[in-house]
Order: C-alpha cells, then sequence, then structure tokens
C-alpha cells in the first residue's frame, strides 16, 4: 500500500516553561516491506540536536525549546509505502543483542495469572516450535483482554489489564511481551501506524504491538488487540522494552506547569500520482 501519514501532537502549558528537551522517535526506517518516500517532521522554534541510530535502529532527533515555552505543535507528515511480510521484520539494520529483550520492565511484571495465561496457551505446543508458541501467545491474549478505549491509562501495567480483561493495544502488548519473556522469547513494544480504513477519520493516537524474537526467523510482529500479525496496513515507527521506552515523542521541562496534551493521527492511501510526475 502507498499511505500517507499526518501526525500532529499539539503541548499547551497553562505557565510557559523556562525550556523543554524533546527526543524525537518520529521517523520510520526503510526495510523488507517498508519503503519511506517523504517525511517531514516540523515544530516551530524548536532547536534541532543530536541525531542519530540507536542499537534497536530507530532514528533518535533530539529538539529544543528555549522559554518562555507556552505552546509547542510537533507536526509529521510523510508518505511510505508498504508490502505484507506477515509480520516477519527483514532488512531492518539494528545491532542490539535479541537478549536484551528479556529483561522485564514496571509494565510487563508478570504476576500469576499471566503466568497462567501463557502455561496453558502453550501447554500443547512443543517446546521447539518457538513460532507456534508466540502465535499462541498471542491468540490467548488477544481473547483474554476485550478491547475498549477509556479502561486503562498509559500508567496501567499489563498485569492490571490482564485483570481487569479490558484495555487498547498497549495493554495487549504489555501481556503478550510480559507472556513471551516468561518462556525466554525475547519480546519488544512497537509504535506505529495502522490504516484502518478509508471509512474512518482521524484516530487517538499511533498504534502499537509486540515483536517476540524467534530464532532462526528473526523479529515477528503480533498485534494481539486486532489478532492478526502486522501487513501492509501497518507502519513501524520504532521500539523499545515498554511503551513509555518506544513512545514517539520523550521529553524533560525546566519548571512545573499544567500540561495539556492533543495528539490527531490521520493515516489514508497517498493520492495517486499524475502522468509525468516521478515518485
Amino acid at each position: 500500500m502507498h499511505l500517507h501519514v499526518t501526525h500532529i501532537t499539539r503541548y499547551r502549558f497553562e505557565k510557559p516553561l523556562s525550556r523543554v528537551t524533546q527526543s524525537h522517535r518520529l521517523t520510520p526506517a526503510s526495510f523488507d516491506g517498508q519503503t519511506v518516500q517523504t517525511w517531514l517532521i516540523e515544530a516551530e522554534g524548536a532547536t534541532r540536536g543530536a541525531c542519530f541510530r540507536d542499537g534497536a535502529g530507530d532514528e533518535i532527533q533530539t529538539l529544543a525549546f528555549k522559554g518562555p515555552v507556552s505552546s509547542i505543535d510537533v507536526i509529521v507528515t510523510g508518505e511510505v509505502i508498504t508490502t505484507d511480510t506477515s509480520g516477519v521484520l527483514r532488512g531492518h539494520a539494528e545491532t542490539a543483542n535479541p537478549l536484551t529483550y528479556l529483561r522485564e520492565t514496571p509494565l510487563t511484571l508478570p504476576d500469576e495469572n499471566i503466568r497462567k495465561l501463557a502455561e496453558a496457551a502453550l501447554d500443547a505446543v512443543p517446546e521447539s516450535d518457538l513460532l507456534a508458541r508466540a502465535h499462541a501467545l498471542a491468540t490467548a491474549v488477544a481473547k483474554a483482554i476485550t478491547y475498549a478505549p477509556g479502561e486503562t491509562e498509559a500508567h496501567t501495567t499489563g498485569a492490571e489489564a490482564l485483570k481487569q480483561g479490558k484495555g487498547v493495544c498497549q495493554d495487549h502488548a504489555h501481556v503478550l511481551i510480559s507472556a513471551a519473556r516468561l518462556f525466554d522469547l525475547p519480546a519488544r513494544y512497537v509504535s506505529g501506524y495502522l490504516f484502518a480504513g478509508e471509512e474512518d477519520g482521524p484516530v487517538e493516537a499511533s498504534h502499537g504491538w509486540a515483536e517476540i524474537f524467534v530464532a532462526g526467523l528473526g523479529w515477528v510482529g503480533f498485534d494481539a488487540a486486532n489478532a492478526c500479525c502486522p501487513d501492509d496496513r501497518y507502519i513501524r515507527l520504532g521500539s523499545g522494552l515498554e511503551a513509555s521506552d518506544a513512545a514517539p515523542i520523550r521529553g524533560i521541562v525546566g519548571g512545573q506547569s499544567c500540561e495539556g496534551l492533543e495528539v490527531s493521527v490521520m493515516i489514508r492511501p497517498a493520492k495517486p500520482m499524475q502522468q509525468g510526475q516521478q515518485q
């Protein structure tokens, strides 16, 4: 698919801040199944600092805003061509050892309920069939948590979401990551975008799913919230140990102020090119 992205993040501060520094993981990489055609990040008043690619293969850009800062608008627009690779991540340049992603984090700490869910899901699956085990865990999580916006918050743990049986994509991913790590399957959180359909308008925020490392195959994506592996409707932005680690925008501020945040994401098919235009 040829997809166009508009991602707008607006910050409003009740009291002006003396400074704001942000770290952006907002630029998708090109790899097998994903080719970035154009990509632009605009943030009026920002001074661009260090830009580097981390061990996970994600581009990190630092931006600084000098005070007084009352508002910040980060506007992302771009076009990406995607193809379906059945969720398998190929050709993605990264140097981090997959075993790094066996480490637990606050949002992915397992409890007895997660352990029982994982054990039941894997009971009849051979230990040698790692891909089947990953699929079994994803299916179990999809059945255990009903997609229900507004029932959880950004700091809700996977264990809490599973206990109440309701949540959003972040919660599905955290439970799946936790369950996979329990059985020595490296797993990580992925942030990105999902084209839900032309009939849909802007969605609340960017999408999230999990990737599980399968020896001999590599990283494989699992979107338990939609009971599928990522296909050509998905655009991959970046990854981390949990959602906060993979957040598209992270920041620190100088001063104290109540913050208002609005996020709008629109994914649509790119307009067909006119005859004679070059791609």
